[in-house]
């Protein structure tokens, strides 16, 4: 592979016909896959595609490890990370909208090395990711019925992925955009009903408050609070499918900023507001929360259950069930691209470049869901909650390592941009928070990865062992080991070359009229303008 990240491949990789570039007018970056998505859609998907499992059942065992205040400034912390890989993706995406984004962006700013073991890493994650959503489906479920066998469950709702993976990606849009305007909608529900229920709004009438927050902020202290930050982080892995939707979309200069714009309010509403929600009207030590010892159910529906309020627990229970199925199926369409980002590169089969007439890439969609499909049968002989562990510590450490390399690549971007003569406003979008934002969430990625070793080796409420370490460190393990084989065989040196870059490969470029835009009078006007404000 060109060590600058372009798709002039050696013989190691594809041929040069399988990549063809165009830069004349406002093109480039293109591939196989089409460019079917709208700026509604790529704004919805980033506003609910990762509200899944890890926020809406997750929440319940983190507050039991790290209680109130725990899991509030877990989210709090987390949510600064993902706010600033987002602005990175941003400027990058807005240039280099291609199928497995960061993994395309680490080759060309980083190592190929380093791109090789974070693809892989990737694609497993979102295999992994599959199989926590399906688990979490039966967990959801249970809460109705516990008649039906776990297997036929999860077959039943893997097909259900699979369809809504096979069709045109333009439904696959129009599904999601479905889920998030519910998730989106019903989260106001949740913050007033809570607010309600906290001041003795309840049938029983009994004003909880902060007594929770009073009588014990922090369940198991320090090393408490510690252990709640893989779910806040895996609560939270899915956000950066923007920059991969970016590959699709009509117009990435327009539909990009305007996705990184709203990351504040699904930050502020979903995992804050929700998590603050939560704090205040359900007790750490209730019995009946995920990984506890009775019902296993989402600390939310425990909320409105004790509060006498049950036809609302039944309809947050089904918005948690569209809300996981979502995320599983945007957990396929994640897998099937960073396949196929992975073979222009020359790192997989040269197949997986290959997509049909609509955009699907085949080959890419069956590797993901057969494997995603078999890990979620994990679930029939182990209980939900571990199986949950165990996925969600594997996933955080992948996605630790993306988020790294996400920062580390716009960081190594703007540097080569700098080194190159050419100046920041002749990118199509920068990001305001650049450098700091980068470097913060760069950060952070190193010290949590450290964090996760030492609960690996000391966990909470257990003791050391070897089959403890591997089950939830193992994911670092293996990036090293792809990684130094990706080493031996790539050679040559451990950064690419700034000043070698080719900055215009793979590049989109845009002419100075919006294709999308049409100019809007009166009352529409105004409507635009607010909306602008909010997400941008």
């Amino acid at each position: 592979m060109d060590p600058t990240g372009s798709d002039s491949h050696d013989e190691k990789g594809a041929s040069k016909e399988e990549q063809p570039i165009n830069f004349e007018g406002d093109h480039g970056a293109d591939t196989e896959l089409r460019r079917l998505l709208s700026t509604r859609h790529l704004t919805m998907i980033a506003l609910g595609s990762s509200i899944g499992m890890g926020l809406w059942l997750g929440s319940g065992k983190s507050l039991s490890s790290g209680g109130p205040a725990g899991i509030f400034i877990g989210y709090v912390l987390a949510g600064s990370m993902i706010w600033s890989v987002s602005h990175s993706i941003g400027e990058m995406a807005v240039m280099y909208p291609l199928p497995s984004a960061f993994v395309q962006w680490t080759g060309k700013f980083v190592d190929p090395s380093a791109a090789f073991a974070l693809g892989w890493a990737y694609w497993f994650s979102y295999c992994i990711t599959i199989a926590n959503e399906l688990q979490g489906i039966v967990t959801v479920l249970s809460f109705w019925t516990d008649k039906v066998p776990t297997a036929a469950w999860i077959t039943i709702f893997l097909v259900v992925i699979v369809l809504i993976n096979v069709c045109a990606v333009s439904v696959f849009g129009e599904v999601e955009v479905v889920a998030s305007s519910i998730k989106f909608g019903w989260i106001f529900v949740v913050i007033i009903s809570m607010i309600v229920i906290s001041a003795g709004g309840g049938k029983n009438h009994d004003a909880v408050g902060f007594r929770y927050w009073n009588a014990e902020p922090f369940t198991h202290g320090f090393k408490g609070f510690l252990n709640v930050l893989p779910t806040c982080i895996f609560a939270m892995s899915g956000s950066e499918n923007s920059g991969l939707v970016a590959a699709e979309t009509a117009n990435p200069r327009k539909s990009v900023p305007r996705a990184i714009g709203s990351i504040w309010l699904r930050l502020s509403l979903f995992y804050l507001l929700g998590s603050l929600m939560v704090t205040i009207n359900v007790s750490p030590y209730n019995p009946n929360i995920f990984g506890g010892s009775g019902t296993n159910a989402s600390p939310f529906v425990i909320a409105y259950r004790d509060a006498g309020l049950e036809p609302l627990a039944h309809i947050m229970n089904a918005v948690i069930f569209i809300s996981v199925l979502s995320t599983g199926s945007i957990s396929g369409y994640g897998g099937s691209r960073t396949t196929m980002g992975l073979a222009h590169l020359g790192m997989a089969p040269r197949q997986f470049a290959r997509a049909d007439k609509v955009g699907r890439p085949w080959l890419g969609l069956l590797a993901t869901l057969v494997l995603g499909g078999g890990l979620a049968y994990l679930n029939v002989n182990n209980s939900a909650s571990n199986v949950f562990t165990w996925f969600s510590n594997l996933t955080s450490l992948f996605t630790l390592f993306g988020w790294g390399l996400i920062c580390l690549s716009h960081i190594r971007m703007r540097y080569a941009w700098k080194a190159q003569g050419r100046e920041v406003s002749e990118l199509p979008w920068k990001s305001w928070t650049f450098p700091y934002a980068a470097w913060w969430g760069l950060s952070w990625c190193i010290i949590l990865m450290i964090v996760e070793f030492y609960l690996a080796v000391w966990p909470l409420d257990d003791k050391t062992t070897a089959k403890n370490f591997f089950a939830n460190y193992v994911s670092v393990i293996a990036i090293l080991v792809i990684y130094l084989g990706a080493r031996v065989y790539y050679r040559g040196p451990w950064w690419v070359n700034t000043s070698e870059i080719d900055l215009d490969a793979n590049r989109r470029f845009y002419a100075d009229k919006d294709p999308e835009r049409v100019k809007k009078t009166g009352f529409k006007a105004k409507a635009s303008k607010a909306v602008g404000f909010v997400f941008n």
